[in-house]
C-alpha cells in the first residue's frame, strides 16, 4: 500500500539467499551494513542496530537468548549477507527506486542522552530520514520520521517477514511510520493470538515503549556512583555509555551477561561476565554484580568455554584456564562463597596446576599461558600445592616469573621467550594483584603501550590475528597502569606520573576507537578506526568502567 506524499516505510525481511548474495558496499569511512554498531534493550529483549539503521540482531527472552534474525557471523565475515536481512528501512523518493540507508548521502547515529535509545539519521539530498529505536521488557519499538521540501514525494515500501517467535505490527501515516515487535513474552504489547492489532494502538504502544525505555534507563543511571569531580566530560560520557551497555547485555532475570548482541557472541564467557560484575560493583550496582556472580557460580566451569543464557555449555570449545579465577574474584567482590565443591569441579586437573594445558583468552590451542597462570592465583579453595600457605602469592609470583619471565618482561607461553610479551601481564596488578611481580608487569605494560596505534594495542607481541587493535586489552592495560600510579604516587611520584600519563594515553586511544555513538568494538581497523568486529563488546566496556574509576575515584 502506498501512502501519501511525505510518508516513509520499512522493509522487513529475515534470512539470506542461496544465490551467493553480497553484502552492500559501506559508505566511505563507515563499517559494512549488517554489522551491529549500537544496542537497544534493558536486559530482556535485546536488538543490535547497524550504522545504517538496520536491525541486524534480536535476542529474547534475554541478551543471551534465541536469535530472532538470521544473520550468521560467518556470512558477515565473508561479506555475503543478503540485502534483505533483518529489519531494513528503505525510502522511495519521487519516482526513484526504494533505497536503503546505505545508499544515502550521509548517515549518523547517536544515543539519546543517558539512554539505550538509538537514533539514526540518513540524508538523501534535502530529504532527512530519522529512525528511533528502543527496547523495554519483551518489546522492540521503532519510529521512522521523514522531512522533505514541499512538493517532494516520499513513499514507503513496507513488508514484514521475521523469524518464528517474533511478531511485528506497523502503523503507517503521513511522514511517520511506527513499528512494534514482540518476542511473545507475557508482558509483550502484541497479542500472541495472531489477531490483527489496531494501527492506532501500535502507534500508542510505540510511543509508550520509546518513552518508557528512556525513562527507565535514566532512572537506573541516576543510581550510579559518579566519577570524581576532576573527571573530564569525555570520561563521564564513556562511563555512562559503558554502564548502559552492560545494562543492555545483562539478563535482568538470570544475571547472564552476553559478550555481545551478535551471532557467535551472544553467549556467556566467565571472564567477560565476571569483569562486568566487577564493574557493576565498582559503580555501586551491587545487586547486579551479585546476580551475575550467582549465575557464574551455578555453571559447570569445566564443561566449556562459553554458556547459553540458561547456563548450559555451548559445544565445540573446551574449558579455558582462566574461568575459575575470574569467577572466584567476582564472587569474592560481592561476598559470595566460592565453595570447595564448586572449586573442585571447576579446577579438575591431572597435575597440580589447574591452568595447564588449556586455552586462554586468545582462544587458540591449549597450552601453558600467562593469563591462566595469573588468574588461577585468585582461587581460594582448594589451594594448589604451589600456592598453599602463608606465602601463597609470593610463591605464585616466583613461579610465574620463573616460567614466563624474559629480558623484556612477561611472555605469553611458559618457557618460550619467543612467544612475545602478553598484555595479560596487567592482570597481575588488577584484578589478581601479585605485588612481587609488579616490576616485571610494569616493564611489560610500558613496552606494549609504547607499540600502540591511534586506536589502542593488540593482545600482545605474539598475536597472530593481524595488526588491528583490540579494545579490551587496551582498557585493561590502562586500568592496571592507573592502579600502579596510585600505588607509586607517594613513594615514587615521577614513576607514578609516567604510569598515569600512559594510562590516559591508552584511554585516549579507546576514545578514538569508539563509534560516534560511544560503543566500543571488539577490534577496529588499525588505519581508520572503523569497527571490524562485534560492537559493542561487554568486556571492553567493563574494563573501561574500571579504568575510569581508578583514574577518577569518587572523593
Amino acid at each position: 500500500m502506498l501512502l501519501p506524499a511525505g510518508a516513509i516505510g520499512l522493509l522487513l525481511v529475515s534470512g539470506g539467499s542461496s544465490a551467493d548474495p553480497r553484502t552492500p558496499a559501506a559508505l566511505p569511512g563507515m563499517p559494512p551494513p549488517f554489522l551491529g554498531t549500537a544496542l537497544v534493550g534493558n536486559g530482556r529483549l535485546t536488538a543490535a542496530i547497524d550504522a545504517y539503521g538496520d536491525v541486524v540482531d534480536m535476542r529474547a527472552p534475554g541478551p543471551a537468548g534465541r536469535g530472532l534474525i538470521d544473520n550468521p557471523s560467518d556470512r558477515q565475515a565473508a561479506r555475503t549477507v543478503a540485502v534483505g536481512t533483518g529489519i531494513v528501512p528503505r525510502v522511495k523518493i519521487e519516482d526513484g527506486p526504494a533505497l536503503p540507508m546505505w545508499r544515502a548521502d550521509s548517515v549518523s547515529q547517536r544515543y539519546l542522552p543517558g539512554t539505550n535509545v538509538v537514533r539514526t539519521v540518513a540524508r538523501f539530498g534535502r530529504v532527512r530520514i530519522s529512525i528511533t529505536d528502543a527496547a523495554v521488557g519483551g518489546a522492540f519499538a521503532r519510529r521512522v520520521q521523514s522531512s522533505a521540501p514541499a512538493g517532494v514525494r516520499v513513499e514507503p515500501v513496507a513488508e514484514v517477514n521475521v523469524q518464528a517467535g517474533a511478531r511485528c505490527e506497523r502503523n503507517q501515516r503521513v511522514r511517520e511510520t511506527d513499528l512494534l515487535c514482540s518476542s511473545g513474552e507475557a508482558d509483550s504489547p502484541i497479542d500472541s493470538s495472531g489477531d490483527s492489532v489496531d494501527q492506532s494502538s501500535v502507534g500508542a504502544q510505540t510511543d509508550m515503549t520509546l518513552r518508557s525505555a528512556a525513562v527507565s534507563d535514566r532512572e537506573w543511571l541516576d543510581n550510579a556512583r559518579p566519577l570524581g569531580r576532576a573527571a573530564p566530560r569525555w570520561a563521564r560520557e564513556m562511563y555512562r555509555r559503558s554502564l548502559l551497555t552492560l545494562r543492555a547485555l545483562t539478563d535482568r532475570r538470570t544475571g547472564a551477561v552476553a559478550a555481545g548482541a551478535r551471532d557467535g557472541w551472544a553467549y556467556v564467557w566467565p571472564r567477560d561476565a565476571a569483569t562486568a560484575a566487577l564493574a557493576f560493583a565498582a559503580a555501586g550496582y551491587r545487586s547486579e554484580a551479585e546476580h551475575i556472580a550467582r549465575f557464574l557460580l551455578g555453571v559447570d566451569l569445566d564443561a566449556g568455554a562459553r554458556y547459553q543464557g540458561d547456563g548450559n555449555p555451548v559445544a565445540v570449545r573446551a574449558a579455558q584456564g582462566d574461568a575459575a579465577g575470574w569467577v572466584a574474584v567476582a564472587s569474592d567482590t560481592v561476598g559470595l562463597t566460592w565453595s570447595r565443591r564448586q572449586a573442585s569441579r571447576a579446577l579438575h586437573h591431572v597435575d597440580r596446576f589447574p591452568w595447564r594445558g588449556r586455552a586462554d583468552y586468545q582462544e587458540a590451542d591449549p597450552g601453558d599461558y600467562l593469563a591462566n597462570a595469573i588468574a588461577s592465583t585468585s582461587v581460594d579453595e582448594p589451594k594448589t600445592p604451589l600456592y598453599e600457605g602463608k606465602w601463597a602469592h609470593l610463591h605464585a609470583s616466583s613461579a610465574i616469573a620463573a616460567e614466563f619471565g624474559a629480558a623484556r618482561g612477561l611472555v605469553r607461553t611458559a618457557r618460550d621467550p619467543g612467544s612475545g610479551l602478553d598484555t595479560a601481564a596487567a592482570w597481575a596488578v588488577r584484578p589478581f594483584p601479585l605485588p612481587a611481580l609488579y616490576p616485571e608487569v610494569r616493564r611489560t605494560m610500558l613496552r606494549l603501550a609504547g607499540q600502540q596505534t591511534r586506536f589502542g594495542i593488540t593482545p600482545g607481541e605474539g598475536w597472530t590475528g593481524g595488526v588491528d587493535p583490540w579494545t579490551a586489552p587496551t582498557a585493561w592495560t590502562a586500568w592496571s597502569l592507573a592502579a600502579l600510579a596510585d600505588r607509586d604516587r607517594l613513594g615514587r611520584p615521577a614513576v607514578a606520573l609516567g604510569e598515569r600519563r600512559q594510562a590516559l594515553r591508552l584511554l585516549g586511544d579507546l576514545r578514538r576507537a569508539a563509534t560516534p555513538a560511544g560503543a566500543l568494538p571488539e577490534r577496529v581497523d588499525a588505519r581508520t578506526g572503523a569497527p571490524r568486529s562485534t560492537t559493542p563488546l561487554a568486556w571492553s566496556h567493563a574494563f573501561a568502567i574500571l579504568a575510569l574509576r581508578q583514574l577518577w575515584p569518587q572523593q
